[in-house]
């Protein structure tokens, strides 16, 4: 396992030796079943779990004329922070195919989108070796087509809520001419919605 490090225990049923459709993720049932997906009490908007109606945040885009259409895969909890920082700050980036079966059907529910990842700073990117956005994208074998580029910036893990929700615009287009008409943005870790927008707020001035 990936993960703990402990052999593989995967069950094998006899229809995956058959039709060959056990798709390995490289860890473990026990430590797979750590990850929490999204309940089905969530924030209609944002997916924020344990949320019946809009979120507090949702409500903050709402009524500045912004409207929230995000889907969320995960909760954001103890295994999944451990996984993020493996993944993204320790730079195991074979880690990335984990979701790549959960992520592929998701993604291919949106076939006549282009999908676009969102990017990191040159900065980052030269530290970190990868940009572990991509990195979930290119596990699913899904084409994408990286459309931003970001300047410098703090850290938005860095940021509390007020901070997050005040961050002023960070992205900018490679290319104006190569926009497409349907456009569906991928990033790894949704919080207040901040991020998401500004990228939206980008495209929608085209």
């Amino acid at each position: 396992c990936l993960l703990c490090g402990q052999a593989m225990k995967n069950k094998t049923r006899f229809s995956d030796l058959i039709f060959f459709s056990k798709e390995k993720s490289g860890i473990c049932e026990e430590c797979f079943s750590t990850f929490e997906e999204i309940a089905e009490q969530h924030c209609p908007h944002c997916y924020k779990n344990g949320e019946s109606e809009s979120c507090k945040d949702c409500q903050y885009w709402q009524n500045q004329g912004k409207p929230v259409v995000h889907t969320a895969l995960y909760q954001y909890n103890q295994a999944m922070a451990h996984y993020l920082s493996r993944y993204k700050f320790q730079g195991d980036y074979v880690l990335r195919n984990i979701f790549a079966k959960k992520l592929r059907i998701a993604l291919s529910q949106f076939p006549d989108y282009t999908i676009v990842p969102i990017p990191i700073s040159q900065k980052r990117l030269s530290e970190r070796g990868f940009n572990q956005v991509e990195g979930l994208l290119s596990s699913t074998n899904i084409p994408y087509q990286s459309l931003l580029g970001k300047y410098e910036s703090q850290k938005q893990s860095s940021k509390n809520r007020a901070e997050r929700l005040e961050t002023k615009q960070m992205f900018y287009l490679l290319d104006e001419k190569e926009v497409p008409e349907k456009i569906l943005l991928f990033d790894d870790i949704y919080t207040t919605g901040a991020t998401i927008q500004l990228a939206v707020e980008l495209f929608m001035k085209i």
